[in-house]
């Protein structure tokens, strides 16, 4: 039975991202949405309160003051759609939290959580008349508490490490962890360790070669895995131009021994594109969500073969 999906990944907060996603399934017309690592985004932007009803922000080395409830919500909106999260603040807790970086973390936690459960009574509403699911696993950069959310959901199915049946008859894969990487992330680790993980999930598949591996990490050298080579300092070389192949050898090898049809890949923003390992195909869309453009991949599968696929920006 041939089915229709759409894949993105690395949405990393964006409001904006979320709710294209949720609305890709009616406009490109597939049949079942699956999401890939790296929901969560990556800081708070504190508002300052300069008195009544007026906010100093700094967002991206612009310093912009905000007046009034209708500014307010603009700039709330603004940040949000970049996928970082407004935290209303005054000068005395800032003060205070530049002395306690565990409040901080704390206070980062909580408004994390609290989109991500906004997102997922989103998509409840928006998808409570259909049939559609969203299959996710999050990423390296997502804590563990976001499981624990997703799994309460109607509508969004946590896939990760397990075998995922889809309504096509196709059998799926999943999960987020990473190799290891230079920023010490919530879900990463050595390659022997990864090597086991997909070998479980592996040995549960009835068909491995009609499979599909959504993976967050890319297979080593697979030319979606190339990311700026980083100094000691951890900046990019030559100005981001020296490249580095940084993604899972452990996957690369997993895909070469069981040849799976498909691979779903994220977590190198700059990888977007297609590549075969073998009779593998796999995918990395990209990721643009700081824009606030959904990158992402429709794919058309047979029962034994990858009919079409196209890379859409929207």
């Amino acid at each position: 039975m041939a089915t229709t999906f759409f894949f993105a990944t690395d949405i990393h907060g964006s409001d904006i991202c979320w709710n294209k996603f949720l609305n890709a399934g009616k406009f490109y017309g597939a049949d079942q949405l699956i999401l890939g690592g790296d929901m969560t985004g990556k800081a708070v932007v504190p508002f300052i309160r300069q008195g009544a009803e007026k906010y100093r922000v700094t967002l991206l080395e612009q310093v912009f003051d905000v007046e009034g409830a209708d500014e307010l919500a603009d700039m709330k909106k603004r940040v949000r759609s970049r996928g970082y999260y407004p935290y209303l603040t005054d000068p005395d807790e800032i003060a205070e939290l530049e002395k306690n970086p565990q409040r901080v973390s704390e206070i980062f936690l909580q408004e994390v959580l609290k989109v991500v459960e906004q997102w997922m009574e989103i998509a409840e509403k928006k998808l409570a008349d259909t049939r559609m699911k969203i299959y996710c696993c999050p990423g390296n950069d997502d804590m563990d508490e976001v499981d624990d959310i997703i799994r309460a959901s109607k509508k969004v199915v946590l896939a990760e490490g397990v075998v995922t049946h889809l309504e096509s008859g196709h059998e799926m894969i999943a999960s987020g962890w990473s190799n290891k990487t230079p920023w010490d992330t919530h879900r990463e680790e050595d390659e022997d360790k990864l090597k086991v993980r997909y070998a479980a999930m592996i040995l549960q598949l009835k068909n491995p070669r009609a499979a599909i591996f959504n993976v967050h990490v890319p297979p080593y050298k697979s030319n979606l895995d190339e990311a700026p080579e980083l100094d000691e300092n951890l900046r990019p070389k030559m100005a981001g131009q020296a490249l580095k192949a940084v993604g899972s050898t452990a996957l690369r090898e997993a895909i070469e021994e069981t040849q799976p049809l498909l691979g779903l890949h994220g977590h190198i923003h700059e990888g977007r594109g297609v590549s075969r390992i073998g009779k593998t195909l796999c995918i990395n869309p990209g990721s643009m969500y700081e824009q606030g453009t959904l990158l992402g991949a429709i794919v058309r599968l047979g029962k034994n073969k990858v009919e079409d696929y196209v890379l859409t920006t929207g």
